[in-house]
């Protein structure tokens, strides 16, 4: 009674798992096709013809001093940042997603030159040429997305199948190892989306090339899927009983 409890637990967390994952991919999905159209309006924009005095779209490059620059590595949720001073004295805040290639070279007092458009910081050049987008960049935000997206979706739906599976098949064995095949190829179909994801951003290949690659990785890992769970359903993973020993028989003998 105990075991069927706990797996109903067990059930209900994957389940609530699913949805939270679903609900954080649709959310990605929908910002894909903004994140797209932000990035081609940036790389189309022009340079502008004098210091803007408002936010403006087209592009402009600004000198500034450092004032303080820290990786914050090691706290929790604190994101590397740098205080960037213009030659006026008014200072200005920018944050990034990882402290390399720039972020972690700064030094108080050194020259860096901050591209700015629509009135943000995007982009910082060390004295050495060494680029590093800020968090408010747009390059790379639709490959994030999109990578996020199937990230999500990959994990999401077999955990929501594989949670309410067994609540539905109560009781029923193969039904529940049938579920538990479709979860952890969830996970593992994650994995490959993480990866993709990953390599992507690597190799600096184009958006295109995420479905590319998770495709062929996603059909294989469905073909195993269902096949897993044919074998589930027809009993094949049951666990077959050890045969107990039975009364050793005497060996008859001649006189």
């Amino acid at each position: 009674m105990g075991s069927g409890k706990q797996q109903a637990r067990g059930s209900v967390v994957w389940l609530l798992m699913g949805v939270v994952t679903l609900v954080v991919g649709v959310a990605m999905a929908l910002e894909v096709r903004g994140a797209l159209d932000r990035e081609r309006e940036f790389r189309a924009a022009p340079a502008c013809a004098c210091v803007p005095v408002k936010a403006s779209g087209c592009r402009w490059e600004q000198e500034f001093t450092v004032r303080q620059a820290d990786t914050n590595r090691g706290k929790r949720n604190a994101s590397p940042e740098a205080d960037l001073r213009l030659p006026s004295g008014e200072s200005w805040e920018v944050t990034f997603l990882r402290a390399d290639p720039v972020v972690s070279e700064l030094e108080p007092g050194e020259k860096v030159v901050g591209l700015i458009w629509r009135g943000q910081v995007v982009e910082v050049r060390d004295a050495d040429g060494r680029r590093q987008q800020t968090s408010d960049g747009p390059v790379g935000w639709p490959a994030d997305r999109l990578g996020g997206a199937l990230l999500c979706f990959s994990f999401g739906l077999p955990a929501l199948v594989g949670g309410v599976w067994p609540l539905l098949a109560r009781g029923d064995r193969r039904h529940a190892k049938a579920a538990v095949v479709v979860r952890w190829h969830g996970v593992c179909l994650a994995g490959v989306a993480l990866f993709t994801l990953w390599a992507q951003a690597a190799g600096g290949w184009p958006l295109w090339a995420i479905p590319a690659i998770w495709g062929p990785f996603a059909l294989v890992g469905l073909a195993s899927m269902t096949a897993f769970v044919i074998a589930a359903l027809r009993g094949d993973m049951d666990d077959d009983p050890v045969p107990e020993p039975g009364p050793a028989t005497p060996a008859s003998g001649h006189s």
